[in-house]
C-alpha cells in the first residue's frame, strides 16, 4: 500500500511492517498506539522505525492511518487510570456521617 508520511511516498505491506517490527521493545504508550503482532506499540516509535524519520517529522495521525489501511488495531489513547477518590478530613467525615451539611472552614 503506498501512503505518503511527511510528504515522503512509502510503500508499506502487512509483512513488511511486522518484519520491521520484530525484536523491537515497546517504549512506554502515553498516546495514541497500534497493536502489531502481539505487542503494542506508540504510532510516534512504529513510524520512526518504518520511514527512519525523525519523530518530529510526521504526525501520529499519518502513521495511524496508514496502520489502519494495513488491518492494524489503533487505539486513541492508553487505559485511563481513575482519579483516586478525593481524602476527607475527620471532620468531613464525621459531618458526612450524621447528614448534616459540610462545615465551613474558619
Amino acid at each position: 500500500m503506498r501512503c505518503v508520511i511527511a510528504r515522503y511516498p512509502f510503500d508499506f505491506t502487512k509483512v513488511g511492517v511486522l518484519d520491521s517490527m520484530k525484536g523491537v521493545k515497546p517504549e512506554l504508550i502515553t498516546g495514541e498506539s497500534v497493536t502489531i503482532g502481539r505487542r503494542r506499540y506508540p504510532v510516534k516509535q512504529v513510524g520512526e522505525i518504518l520511514t527512519r524519520q525523525d519523530r518530529r517529522d510526521f504526525s501520529a495521525g499519518e502513521v495511524t492511518r496508514a496502520m489502519a489501511r494495513l488491518g492494524f488495531t489503533c487505539h486513541e489513547h492508553p487505559q485511563a487510570v481513575p482519579a483516586p477518590a478525593p481524602v476527607l478530613s475527620p471532620l468531613q467525615t464525621a459531618s458526612a456521617l450524621l447528614g448534616s451539611p459540610e462545615p465551613q472552614e474558619v
